[in-house]
């Protein structure tokens, strides 16, 4: 059994493939599962291992779902698990399900590009199945005997990132608004789709949520607590600050990286840099000076 119980009645299972974490909530109603893999038959794997916990546990079964953004190694297994256990509510922020389809598709374009790696023809066999039940700022689960909080806090790794939260044990589930994966030398995932210039601000609510003793389950690597979390806040806040000053003071886009010390590696800052580039207010960019 890979599931590791981490608070009562809240398991962690880390997975080698992108370091990608899934975790079980349990409740007197039965099990929540929060993201689902990357693909089909990487989340039967995930459902064999749910099987062995539900009998432990004298016979519990999952009646529900979240993912935490629209990314495909948080969805792809969606599919799974409703053939698993019937048309179970899987629950997302509303943008996360408006791109959830749209996102996946490219990347089964990226792979169709890699046809030499390992995983590429599992993921092309997924069928996408984006959630169901959206919403807008904050839901609660009822799971019988203890309530499980959706939040979204804002826009920051995606634009439909939310957190869970489960305040009975003081449990928060981050997604990949906080990373701890040392496959990613702990950098957080600034990509194509990412808001730096709202992203510290998210992370303000998420702490908001959080007290000295709270565990938090990043997206990707292990466990971490409040300061952890505070840390990263404040690198992904000087690389939001950065950018504001290089646009501010007329750097061109295209010589911002070379123009400034960063807190990560340059190569890991490209598409943040465009995409805050692209979100500032046109009042806080001049022309590049010439």
């Amino acid at each position: 059994m890979t599931f590791t119980e981490i608070a009562d009645r809240v398991w962690v299972a880390r997975h080698e493939w992108f370091d990608v974490n899934v975790t079980l909530v349990g409740g007197e109603r039965g099990l929540l599962v929060v993201d689902t893999h990357a693909s089909e038959l990487a989340a039967r794997a995930v459902i064999d291992d749910v099987r062995r916990l539900g009998v432990a546990l004298g016979g519990q079964s999952v009646v529900g779902a979240v993912n935490t953004h629209e990314h495909f190694d948080h969805t792809f297994g969606n599919g799974a698990f409703r053939a698993a256990y019937g048309d179970i509510p899987i629950h997302a922020h509303e943008v996360a399900v408006a791109r959830t389809v749209s996102a996946g598709e490219r990347i089964k374009g990226l792979y169709d590009a890699e046809p030499d790696d390992p995983h590429a023809d599992e993921v092309q066999a997924t069928e996408i199945v984006p959630a169901d039940h959206p919403f807008s700022s904050a839901v609660a689960l009822d799971l019988g005997d203890r309530m499980v909080e959706l939040v979204h806090p804002g826009r920051g790794h995606t634009g439909g990132d939310l957190v869970v939260r489960v305040p009975d044990v003081d449990v928060l589930l981050a997604g990949d608004l906080v990373e701890e994966s040392m496959a990613r030398n702990g950098v957080p995932g600034f990509g194509e789709d990412c808001y730096p210039m709202d992203w510290p601000l998210s992370l303000d609510i998420v702490l908001s949520l959080s007290t000295s003793s709270t565990v938090v389950v990043p997206g990707h690597g292990a466990p971490v607590d409040r300061e952890f979390v505070e840390e990263q806040r404040n690198a992904i806040g000087i690389v939001a600050e950065t950018i504001r000053d290089l646009a501010t003071r007329g750097v061109p886009v295209a010589e911002a990286l070379a123009a400034a010390e960063w807190p990560y590696p340059r190569e890991e800052l490209a598409a943040a840099v465009r995409r805050g580039y692209e979100q500032l207010p046109r009042s806080q960019k001049r022309l590049p000076l010439v």
